[in-house]
């Protein structure tokens, strides 16, 4: 039992309950009186956890009510819009500032999805704010037919970011407009067809990179890309070989291991599953092997830290450019890092980019070696929007902010204690299998019971995803069975919105293991 002493609006109150989580003496409070934030339950119980403070006030909505935005969502978007909905009272957002996100009632939430791993120094963050205006007052369009400095301002800025000889960008609008031109480059400049990806990866929604994409939630029964081919995951926790030293991870596997010193049996025989590939399923050259350095929608996946090294090696060997897919984990969310490549010790031949590097604001990139580029000269290609003047100034400020505000050091940091704590959570209940990622790409596998690792349920996952929105706390979903929790949150979050997760995270468990 605990005893917590809450004090609102010049009185207290005194509740008991069960044990609660205390990894920061995160505090408690009754969903009442002047000093609480709006809570987002109707029937609210009397201990929830209290939200960091935030001195940012919303302005008060006064638009079109839940019910017609619900009939026009329903009656004039696309189904596809209803059918990707989270939650089954969504959330109405309305406003937001850094890590912050406010309903259309007030309600003030923790964003720990970032608009799916996209918003990365903060929602409406004031210096890129700023920098959006200033280039919106002086010239909105005009395309890459034309001389402005924005576009080679830019360019010159990201190359700057990239070692050698990576120094040549072609911008886009979209993550998947940037694998697909990956993936034309590719096979113009090999002269080959075929690609290889991961079983569990996602490389984007285009026809083409449908191809790419492993995980039949996202596969229409029509043709899409020809020349994909799909090898094993090397997933050291629900693939057939792992252990507990295999990860770049501040927290490991709890699976065994008995490797000596240096050496990785697991990395081992997922690299034979790669060469079981090469003799059976293409032919003796490729064009391409993608990866991302860690799984996004897959359930932020990691690989035993030599396995791309020696993919990377057989891949070359075969007539293949390696490309490292960084739409989720580039501009520092790893923390140790800028890009998620480098903490496997490669030099991809390709970078693709897209989300954080805008902010939010719809930008991607393609970055090749000047010979590869070439290889794209071979036609015309015209893109509208891609580079446009606001989406260069926008990104150029993205890099200035993670600079100055050391928003890459800060994924690190609190990215690290994060997952110390979550793992704490993971000895605690037979539901969470593992708790995985770097920096602030994290990923919470969830799990009928830890010998099987048979994934936890859809309903079950539904209940807690939608205690913690309740409570106050958006996350996110994953994994090839929707069995994992990500979270991917704005990079300039701090240990204070930490605790106050780990917090509404264990009641939420724990409330679901008492009605279980």
């Amino acid at each position: 039992m605990y005893k917590v002493v809450s004090c609102l609006s010049g009185r207290c109150a005194v509740l008991t309950g069960q044990p609660r989580y205390r990894p920061g003496l995160a505090k408690f409070h009754l969903a009442s009186g002047a000093l609480c934030q709006k809570s987002a339950f109707k029937y609210p119980p009397s201990d929830l956890p209290e939200m960091p403070p935030c001195n940012f006030k919303p302005e008060e909505y006064k638009g079109m009510s839940k019910e017609r935005m619900m009939e026009i969502r329903r009656q004039n978007c696309n189904p596809m819009t209803m059918k990707v909905t989270y939650y089954k009272k969504p959330v109405f957002i309305h406003q937001g500032y850094m890590q912050w996100l406010w309903d259309v009632d007030g309600r003030r939430y923790l964003d720990l999805f970032a608009g799916v791993a996209t918003v990365s120094v903060g929602h409406c963050h004031p210096k890129v704010t700023a920098a959006a205006e200033q280039q919106l007052k002086r010239l909105w369009h005009t395309t890459n037919i034309y001389v402005y400095p924005p576009l080679h301002e830019y360019c010159e800025k990201l190359a700057s970011y990239l070692p050698d000889p990576l120094k040549v960008i072609y911008l886009t609008n979209s993550g998947s407009e940037a694998n697909d031109l990956a993936m034309l480059m590719a096979r113009l400049h090999t002269g080959n067809f075929d690609i290889i990806t991961f079983r569990g990866s996602y490389h984007g929604g285009s026809q083409q990179t449908m191809g790419l994409t492993s995980n039949s939630s996202y596969k229409y029964p029509i043709a899409t890309s020809s020349g994909c081919t799909h090898t094993m995951c090397p997933d050291v926790y629900r693939g057939p070989w792992g252990g507990s030293h295999c990860r770049d991870s501040p927290v490991q596997s709890t699976r065994k291991c008995g490797c000596s010193q240096g050496h990785c049996m697991a990395s081992e025989q997922y690299i034979g599953q790669l060469k079981e590939t090469f003799a059976t399923s293409v032919p003796s050259r490729i064009a391409a092997f993608f990866a991302e350095p860690i799984q996004g929608m897959g359930g932020a996946v990691q690989y035993p830290k030599n396995y791309l090294k020696e993919a990377y090696k057989l891949v070359r060997e075969r007539g293949g450019i390696c490309i490292a897919d960084e739409v989720q984990t580039g501009f520092g969310r790893t923390g140790t890092h800028f890009w998620g490549f480098q903490g496997y010790g490669v030099m991809p031949d390709m970078v693709t980019m897209a989300k954080g590097i805008g902010n939010g604001f719809p930008i991607g990139a393609v970055v090749t070696t000047p010979e590869i580029a070439a290889s794209f000269a071979k036609a015309s290609h015209f893109n509208t929007f891609g580079g446009s003047p606001v989406a260069c100034a926008v990104a150029s400020s993205v890099l200035d902010v993670i600079r100055e505000d050391g928003t890459q050091q800060n994924a690190l940091h609190v990215g690290t204690y994060l997952m110390t704590e979550l793992a704490k959570l993971r000895d605690k209940y037979e539901i969470i299998g593992d708790v995985r990622g770097k920096g602030l790409q994290i990923g919470v596998e969830m799990v009928k019971d830890k010998v099987s690792r048979d994934p936890l349920s859809p309903e079950a996952m539904t209940e807690i995803f939608e205690d913690v929105k309740d409570m106050g706390v958006l996350i996110g979903k994953g994994g090839l069975y929707g069995q994992t929790f990500r979270i991917q949150p704005p990079m300039c979050i701090t240990k204070e919105d930490v605790d106050f997760f780990l917090a509404v995270f264990n009641k939420a468990i724990h409330s679901y293991m008492e009605r279980k």
